[in-house]
């Protein structure tokens, strides 16, 4: 009777583990087919509409209220002369290739730019650029 005990609880555990590796399987399926789903690219890395949406809110908030993270964001003066769709002043903000929101440390080289009532302008990337200039990412 124990040994049939010991052979039930081990298979139920085997069926666990192995549903347990299915569903994860599963999950960075689906990650990998919606980061595919990129709204900007900037140099290789992919950012999807939460990433932008979450370094936006951020950066319009600290902007907002006056504060910054090393010295993020600021007032950006365009000097690449991009085309944005709304009118200036615009400031830059951080968005990490990490795909966390910028708490300070290094800011990368992305960035999203937005206008000062917190509408998205476009990400710009010092990637690919010469200098400390920014080139715009694909969208």
């Amino acid at each position: 009777m124990i040994g049939l005990k010991v052979l039930l609880i081990s298979a139920l555990s085997a069926i666990s583990v192995t549903a347990r590796a299915v569903d994860l399987a599963e999950r960075e399926t689906v990650d990998l087919v919606e980061r595919a789903d990129c709204v900007y690219t900037c140099g290789s890395v992919c950012y999807w509409q939460e990433d932008i949406d979450e370094a936006l809110a951020k950066g319009y908030s600290l902007q907002k209220s006056g504060s910054a993270i090393n010295n993020y964001p600021h007032q950006y003066n365009n000097y690449e002369g991009f085309s944005f769709p709304t009118k200036a002043p615009w400031y830059e903000f951080p968005i990490l290739s990490s795909y966390k929101v910028y708490t300070g440390g290094s800011p990368g080289a992305d960035r999203v730019i937005f206008d000062s009532k917190g509408a998205l302008d476009a990400l710009i990337t010092h990637t690919g650029a010469s200098g400390n200039n920014f080139v715009a990412c694909k969208k």
